[in-house]
């Protein structure tokens, strides 16, 4: 068995294990990566943000050339399948892995691609694709071995019609209908890319609300618009039994209600990647869905082991994840790049997409905080006109006496893009983070940034 030292190993290479991997390395430390796959990306690059986000994006596409009157002019409404859409998310997959493969190689990284597991708090054994096993001896570990969809013990996903969000991605056909359970982030995006497709999507929510977190008039807009192309979204059901038949899949509610479909696709909840660990050899302990508590630091109750990204939970986003692994690393090497990462900004990639920062109009009613608003709506803006996107808007919540900015919440075309210029706002100190900044500061013209001009102008005639 060959034996390797290193200052820190780090156990998967996402946006976690790559931020954490990265950081220790710019301070002069000794590492190595440890992936189960034989290409570096983690599941963000393979399974998950990666390939769903171009996915949407083809499918938007496609929606945009069917509805835009342009393009009608040189030819019918074009189909295109499932499979052929995914095509493009194959390509973007390919240029991640290179991408990053020639991070790690820059960076002096060594990568082992294997099954990576404790032997103790400071030894990894790594089982290679081949048999082989390695051992990796480290001052310091981290993990960020990521998560996968939760699987209930009463559903067959080795049906050939039932999916989880990962397995999805292996749809060798376009369904005609499909039932998606669980409404959260992951089952609104995938309803909107298949109602994109033209497929008929029956969206099972357990709540009462569509992403109840969001501020409510955005989940009103979204739910609106998910209807609006043909999603049948079906609130307050929980599953009984899922049956697979040989042509489809028929889900049985406990209200009572038989849906049948072409395919199933499951999108409620995530486990995390910890049950090969061998967590056990070192005494760490995971919650019911496989996490690692971790403190401030992004230490575990083993003093030298870190846990960074969706294994430790909330709140499971890439662009967290990587600031996470990143901070792990600062507290390794003590080169002042800490920090505890929390108030991150929503990105949901349904169709139109949304994104928010901040609180919204509920928290701060409960919070008794005079809080006005100011909206702009996209259908007024020349940008959006231009680019033939005028559903959406860009609301501020501002404080009534100082003006600060509490909350910023978007829907609709860049809204990703755009929640970055209130977050860049929120973030300054003083008379910088109040909402007269937007009135203030001269915007390009046309452009959808300017939606914050005409939001503070809106808010700031509400003030009496």
């Amino acid at each position: 068995m060959a034996v390797y030292n290193y200052d820190v190993v780090v156990l998967g290479s996402g946006p976690a294990g790559e931020g954490a991997a990265m950081n220790a390395a710019k301070a002069g430390r000794k590492v190595a990566v440890v992936d189960s796959r034989r290409e570096v990306g983690g599941n963000c690059t393979h399974l998950g943000t990666i390939p769903s986000k171009a996915l949407r994006h083809s499918v938007r596409q496609i929606m945009q050339f069917n509805t835009n009157p342009m393009f009608r002019q040189i030819g019918e409404p074009r189909w295109f399948s499932f499979p052929d859409v995914l095509k493009s998310a194959e390509r973007v997959i390919a240029k991640q892995v290179s991408s990053r493969t020639g991070y790690y190689a820059r960076n002096r990284i060594d990568v082992f691609f294997g099954t990576g597991s404790f032997a103790d708090e400071h030894t990894i054994e790594v089982v290679c694709a081949n048999g082989v096993v390695e051992k990796l001896v480290a001052k310091q570990i981290v993990i960020a071995t990521g998560s996968r969809p939760y699987r209930p013990v009463d559903v067959d996903f080795h049906h050939p019609r039932i999916y989880d969000s990962d397995t999805i991605l292996s749809l060798g056909h376009t369904p005609r209908r499909i039932i998606i359970y669980g409404a959260g982030v992951i089952g609104s995006e995938y309803a909107s890319i298949f109602s994109g497709l033209g497929v008929l999507v029956d969206l099972i929510d357990n709540r009462d609300q569509l992403l109840s977190f969001l501020d409510a008039e955005i989940s009103d807009a979204l739910s609106y618009h998910l209807r609006n192309n043909n999603v049948l979204i079906r609130h307050n059901e929980e599953y009984e039994s899922v049956e697979g038949l040989e042509n489809g899949v028929i889900l049985h509610l406990k209200s009572g209600k038989k849906i049948k479909a072409d395919a199933f696709l499951w999108c409620n909840g995530r486990t995390g990647n910890t049950d090969q660990l061998g967590l056990e050899n070192i005494g760490i302990k995971v919650n019911s869905r496989g996490q690692v508590e971790v403190d401030q630091s992004y230490r575990t109750e083993v003093s030298n082991v870190y846990a960074a990204g969706d294994v430790i939970g909330w709140p499971s986003l890439a662009s967290a994840a990587a600031d996470q692994g990143r901070s792990a690393a600062g507290s390794i090497v003590d080169n002042g790049s800490w920090r505890f990462v929390d108030d991150v900004p929503t990105g949901i990639y349904t169709i139109p997409e949304i994104s928010s920062i901040g609180k919204n109009e509920r928290e701060l009613t409960q919070a008794k905080i005079p809080y006005e608003v100011g909206k702009a709506f996209f259908k007024g803006m020349a940008r959006a006109q231009i680019s033939h996107e005028p559903v959406g808007m860009l609301k501020l919540l501002f404080h009534r006496e100082t003006l600060e900015v509490l909350g910023v919440h978007c829907f609709g075309y860049q809204a990703s893009e755009i929640v970055h210029i209130g977050q860049a706002i929120m973030n300054q100190k003083g008379e910088a983070n109040t909402i007269k900044y937007f009135v203030n500061t001269t915007f390009n013209y046309p452009t959808m940034a300017e939606a914050y001009r005409v939001a503070a102008f809106d808010g700031l005639n509400r003030l009496f």
